[in-house]
């Protein structure tokens, strides 16, 4: 089920004394519609955030229109831990769209509990999903992976409820095998004597 957000329509050059009166510049575009500048209370954007999700569903009212639609991008101001834009996408509840979700690891590697080391080099995928079944995440069983393993899309395809967009040799996690003391001895050792090496002796 959608949230409302309410928003109005602005001009591009109000973004300044938009953001000083709470309001987040925004644009929406997509689905019988085209892209058109907005500004959305920020309070209560965050709160339906909150609600329904990254990934979730919202009923935009622009001017009194009702849009539904997902949040497509977002930028952040990272020190001030505030969103200062943000991209909506109007979307048909009736058809399927392309979304971004997270990929949650659960389990516990038998590599890792071996010493291993876990890497998680992708950690969203993309989907085909209908708007009212998007998740917000997906999980992955890491629990059979033992050091040197790699889990791919390939993988997971087939236990995953969702198609996957990515190629199969998409990566999703990996267990290395630890750097072991002995091998960090051998570097010093190898390095401390090249430094020897270059060292000019004296006649």
């Amino acid at each position: 089920m959608s949230t409302l957000v309410k928003a109005k329509k602005r001009a591009h050059k109000e973004n300044a004394s938009l953001r000083k009166n709470g309001f987040i510049p925004a644009v929406v575009y997509g689905f019988e519609m085209e892209s058109q500048p907005i500004a959305v209370d920020e309070k209560d954007l965050a709160k339906t955030l909150r609600e329904v999700g990254r990934n979730g569903v919202m009923k935009l009212e622009v001017d009194g229109e009702p849009v539904n639609v997902v949040m497509n991008d977002y930028q952040m101001n990272i020190l001030k831990g505030q969103m200062i834009h943000a991209d909506f996408l109007a979307i048909n509840m009736k058809e399927e769209l392309e979304v971004n979700v997270l990929v949650n690891i659960t389990g516990d590697s038998i590599g890792v509990s071996e010493g291993g080391i876990l890497q998680q080099p992708n950690r969203e995928v993309t989907i085909t999903v209908k708007p009212s079944d998007i998740p917000e995440s997906i999980e992955v069983d890491v629990s059979q992976m033992a050091i040197g393993d790699t889990l791919t899309i390939a993988d997971v395809r087939d236990k995953i409820n969702y198609t996957l967009v990515n190629e199969d040799d998409y990566t999703l996690v990996t267990v290395s095998a630890p750097r072991v003391e002995e091998e960090i001895e051998e570097t010093e050792e190898t390095e401390e004597t090249e430094t020897k090496e270059e060292t000019p002796t004296e006649e």
